[in-house]
């Protein structure tokens, strides 16, 4: 676990925001305050968090809107949010997880219960990761498939008008006139020089796809590595 993740602790009660701050720090977490939804939605800009704890009665923008806002901008849904709530009620708790809170813990809360549920909810957030990594270099290698084989039909089927233009030089066993002649040099060379385009478009591709695929490859974790935290999650969980 990365103990320098980031973490945005909002909450209206200066005591519960003080002592988050004092408690994670501690343990190496990067910690940024807010006072309310409002104040949390100036802070993330600048922030950046790795994960939210969250407070749901608070004034000016309940936990329940602040989360509904996240979810619904493409920079935040992906922040993982525990949320906090005076309220043991299952109709609160079943909408935070409609919202897309990750997890729900009802006040007073025990601190090492909190810890391991920011712990979770962080390495639930890497696995994820990991996984986007892995699909988005299967895409890379599916759409490299469908160039290489447009491109491989393009260069047959240049070669097929070549190999018409070829026969045309020795129809009918005679010597095209000098005016015939330029027109299929022409031809020719007007074919070869899209076969040369294609191919030239196609390295290109490929060359763009290493790259793409190295910079994946660079936030990938090992598959045995990622088995062993999948496996330990489970346990956990179970």
């Amino acid at each position: 676990m990365n103990t320098q993740n980031k973490i945005l602790v909002v909450d209206d009660d200066p005591i519960n925001r003080d002592f988050f701050q004092l408690m994670l720090s501690k343990l190496g977490f990067i910690v940024e305050e807010a006072g309310d939804g409002i104040d949390a939605l100036g802070k993330l800009k600048k922030f950046h968090p790795d994960l939210i704890l969250l407070d749901n009665i608070m004034p000016r923008m309940t936990g329940f809107e602040l989360t509904k806002s996240l979810k619904e901008d493409p920079k935040y849904r992906e922040i993982p949010i525990i949320m906090f709530s005076a309220l043991d009620d299952v109709q609160d708790k079943l909408t935070s997880f409609e919202l897309g809170v990750d997890d729900y813990i009802t006040k007073p809360f025990n601190f090492s219960e909190v810890l391991a549920r920011i712990k979770a909810a962080l390495r639930n957030r890497e696995l994820f990761a990991q996984i986007v990594v892995r699909e988005s270099r299967l895409n890379l290698a599916e759409a490299l498939n469908r160039d290489l084989k447009q491109n491989l039909s393009d260069f047959a089927h240049n070669i097929d008008d070549l190999d018409s233009a070829v026969a045309l030089l020795s129809a009918d066993g005679k010597t095209p006139d000098g005016e015939s002649l330029q027109k299929m040099s022409g031809d020719i060379q007007e074919k070869t020089k899209k076969i040369r385009m294609h191919i030239a478009e196609l390295d290109a591709r490929i060359e763009k796809t290493i790259l793409e695929w190295e910079a994946l490859k660079k936030n990938e974790i090992g598959l045995s590595t990622l088995e062993t935290q999948i496996r330990k999650f489970l346990h956990q969980e179970s």
